[in-house]
């Protein structure tokens, strides 16, 4: 799907597993996922380890930093796939690069019984790295790439993480697909009110506040004496007119 999504309600979703192949037996260990209503966020968020009863590939564990030991006492899907359906049951899922968690949940689905279940029974998809990449043809598109082009700041993210990838990503999909198109948009146009996909975003409403930090009497002493020299030494300062 490459239209931006318009269901009122959107779950962001990310996983982490064991290694990049569910056809080689790889499994899920982490699912995360935050919901949006009316592109707005919720706080309300599904988040959980999975015991996958197989080794982790050590290069899986170098990105995403999960260890068998640490998910020795954790659930196995079969404890959580209730929970989950039920968290996404009748969203629209936005995910990036789609096919590969998609791949695997499904592959998670076939394990537990011999009835056929896809996210395609439960869900519809929104992938965002096929989005950008009609977007923004030609450039990379990794989900760092689109935080250095949106201005995002990722810099607490040093390991891979479902949920952090997943609450990084709803901001991503927000800026991505929340501008107008057009100088007037087609539902304007037809007489008809616009639709989610072009209203004011909120990128979160869980973001505290800004502290606001004011200078000194000392600090702008030293700042005035700063822009002096600079008039002095080129005869001009643009700072104090």
């Amino acid at each position: 799907m490459l239209s931006p999504v318009v269901s009122n309600r959107i779950v962001v979703l990310d996983t982490e597993t064991t290694g990049l192949n569910f056809q080689e037996g790889h499994r899920v260990i982490e699912i995360g996922c935050v919901e949006l209503i009316n592109r707005r966020f919720t706080g309300n968020r599904f988040h959980v380890y999975i015991n996958p009863d197989r080794v982790i590939d050590r290069g899986a564990i170098e990105v995403h930093g999960i260890t068998n030991q640490f998910l020795e006492d954790k659930p196995r899907f079969e404890d959580i796939f209730v929970d989950f359906i039920a968290f996404i049951k009748d969203a629209e899922l936005v995910i990036h690069n789609a096919p590969f968690d998609v791949g695997f949940i499904n592959h998670e689905f076939s394990r537990l019984t011999d009835k056929a279940r896809t996210v395609d029974d439960f869900s519809t998809v929104f992938d965002t790295l096929a989005f950008a990449r009609k977007k923004h043809p030609g450039q990379r598109n990794s989900l760092d790439a689109l935080c250095k082009r949106y201005a995002i700041d990722n810099s607490h993210r040093e390991l891979h993480g479902a949920l952090l990838d997943a609450e990084i990503l709803a901001d991503v999909f927000l800026l991505m697909t929340g501008g107008q198109f057009s100088l007037l948009d087609e539902g304007e146009a037809a007489g008809q009110k616009p639709g989610n996909v072009h209203e004011p975003r909120q990128l979160a409403n869980n973001r505290p506040a800004l502290t606001v930090i004011y200078c000194s009497e000392q600090e702008l002493a030293e700042h005035q004496q700063r822009l002096d020299a600079i008039e002095k030494a080129s005869g001009f300062c643009v700072w104090k007119q």
